[in-house]
């Protein structure tokens, strides 16, 4: 219904304005259309329809489950000095999220492994990643070599470095190569003559020089390295009494993204964590109340690039 006048006056910039806006929204016409027209230039156009906006006469709403999601996208990029923020619907079941957020990578692997920029690609293990190569498609990438960035479980499970880094590597059509080695060393020491070694070095160096990498964050109740990757004489209540929130890459970290005084730190045998700010796209893809902790821990310490979660985690985020 058309909304009467209260006024004798005719405002012919703000009916330009409208009129504009009018064509270009809802019509659908091109600015340059627009110009034609309406006698005046491109630029006028383009400034009349920002000009609009901001009077108020021009609003968007975006009707969409994905809309709240869009804007923590730009929140979490500016907050945290990312590259990129990919966030997704919580699903009803909190037992989903996880799988939700596999599928989210895996989407987001499928568009980034395509790209010839990335010759070279680290790839960590736990079920978040496992259930990202579920959920890719596949790719001819024969340039490409995939390399694990961890050392493997000592028992057999797809959720291993070894499975993992091979499914990937299969689903790109790519190389793959293996950091044949414990997560934790039996003593400082022993860490340090293994990392010595030539062929560990050379995967070290290998992983540093990833185009990018993809990894999960574990936490101090739920995370497989807790309950199968963690040396015998540790356990999850002492790395807790020393700080631990979490761990990433292997490393127990604390509130603030600082590796714990703690011996299992010193038996780490893998990258350090600031080598992680050198990789261009460092990918952390995690969700979960339980997972916040060591989620702000991580991008606290500043190496994430690029962030894949759920919606209420991402809420928790900021």
């Amino acid at each position: 219904m058309a909304r009467p006048s209260n006024s004798l006056r005719i405002d012919e910039e703000e009916r330009l304005l409208v009129r504009i806006a009018w064509a270009c929204e809802i019509e659908g016409i091109t600015q340059a259309a627009a110009a034609e027209r309406f006698g005046i230039t491109r630029l006028r156009v383009n400034k009349s329809l920002a000009e609009a906006r901001r009077r108020g006469i021009v609003r968007v709403s975006i009707n969409s489950i994905y809309s709240p999601c869009a804007e923590l996208e730009v929140a979490l990029v500016q907050r945290y000095s990312l590259r990129d923020a990919r966030i997704v619907p919580t699903p009803k079941d909190p037992a989903s999220v996880q799988t939700i957020v596999g599928i989210a990578l895996g989407h987001h692997l499928s568009a980034l492994l395509m790209g010839p920029e990335v010759r070279l690609f680290g790839m960590s293990w736990g079920n978040t990643l496992n259930l990202a190569t579920r959920h890719m498609e596949p790719i001819n990438r024969p340039d490409l070599e995939i390399v694990s960035v961890m050392g493997g479980l000592t028992r057999g499970s797809e959720l291993n470095s070894y499975e993992i880094t091979q499914r990937l590597a299969e689903l790109c059509n790519a190389d793959h190569s293996y950091f044949t080695a414990p997560i934790y060393a039996g003593s400082a020491e022993s860490r340090d003559v293994l990392i010595a070694q030539d062929v560990f070095k050379q995967v070290i160096e290998k992983i540093r020089s990833a185009d990018a990498l993809a990894m999960a964050a574990g936490d101090m109740a739920q995370s497989l390295l807790i309950r199968d990757g963690l040396p015998s004489e540790f356990s999850a209540k002492e790395l807790i009494e020393a700080g631990a929130v979490g761990d990433i890459l292997g490393y127990m970290l604390d509130r603030d993204g600082n590796p714990i005084d703690h011996p299992i730190n010193g038996r780490l045998i893998g990258v350090e964590l600031d080598d992680l700010h050198d990789i261009p796209d460092t990918i952390l893809a995690a969700g979960g109340a339980h997972k916040v902790a060591i989620m702000q821990a991580s991008l606290n310490r500043g190496f994430v690039n690029t962030l894949v979660t759920d919606e209420e985690t991402a809420r928790s985020l900021l």
